[in-house]
């Protein structure tokens, strides 16, 4: 008896094989809707980003035709895309047709003179700073601390250069600036006060100073004038 009612028991309540059945339909079913959804979603993506591809590839086009709308046929020459030979024109010539030539825009350059260099405060002219007292700003506390005011310090900042009287006066004293100007002086001068004269008549007149080698008592060599050899006839073997 308990042999058979487990038996009944569990086919029934644990293991039913009906219900088992009917589940398992169930989810072949839920499957098979999934499945198709995700065919439909996947169609739909895909023709999305065909047309996406499409359309980059159409303004990428339109783009090509703005850039080189040089290329369009005029009356009396035609162009690259409208070739005598061909029936018809290439489709890129009547995009070129259709389009806009490409206008470059003008890069706005900031003039380096903007800011006037003259407002600068320097050494020599230090700014000017309101004293008036400014009202605090709302909301906001003043620091507490030993500070000092911020125009005082601005004005301490930009004071004007006082310099000691070692270094406003000059290294060299009056003598030494006398003999430098005097060295520069001489240095830009003429050396002597000989005119020259490089015509040749000039020295037409002049006598002629032979020099002390050959104006010797023993006449003049002939070396270097008649033969540029050097002659020793008692070295000679033969008399020849």
């Amino acid at each position: 008896i308990q042999k058979r009612w487990r038996g009944y028991y569990v086919r029934k309540y644990i293991h039913n094989y009906y219900a088992l059945k009917k589940y398992l339909e169930a989810i072949s079913v839920n499957n098979e809707i999934v499945r198709n959804e995700l065919q439909e979603y996947t169609e739909m993506k895909e023709n999305e980003d065909k047309r996406k591809d499409l359309e980059k590839k159409e303004k990428e086009k339109k783009y090509q035709a703005r850039k080189m709308h040089y290329l369009l046929s005029t009356e009396q020459i035609a162009g690259i895309y409208n070739s005598p030979f061909r029936k018809s024109p290439d489709p890129m010539e009547l995009l070129l047709r259709k389009s806009k030539p490409l206008s470059h825009r003008r890069q706005q350059i900031k003039s380096p003179f903007a800011y006037e260099l003259h407002d600068w405060p320097t050494c020599r002219r230090p700014p000017t700073f309101s004293t008036a007292q400014l009202l605090p700003p709302i909301g906001r506390q003043k620091p507490q601390g030993p500070f000092r005011d911020t125009a005082e310090v601005l004005r301490q900042r930009y004071k004007p250069l006082e310099p000691t009287l070692r270094v406003a006066a000059s290294i060299n004293s009056p003598l030494e600036k006398a003999r430098e100007e005097m060295k520069k002086e001489e240095w830009r001068n003429r050396i002597h006060d000989n005119e020259f004269l490089p015509f040749s008549l000039y020295h037409k007149n002049e006598k002629y100073d032979p020099s002390i080698r050959r104006s010797g008592k023993y006449g003049q060599e002939t070396y270097g004038i008649k033969h540029f050899r050097e002659v020793q006839p008692k070295k000679w073997v033969t008399d020849k």
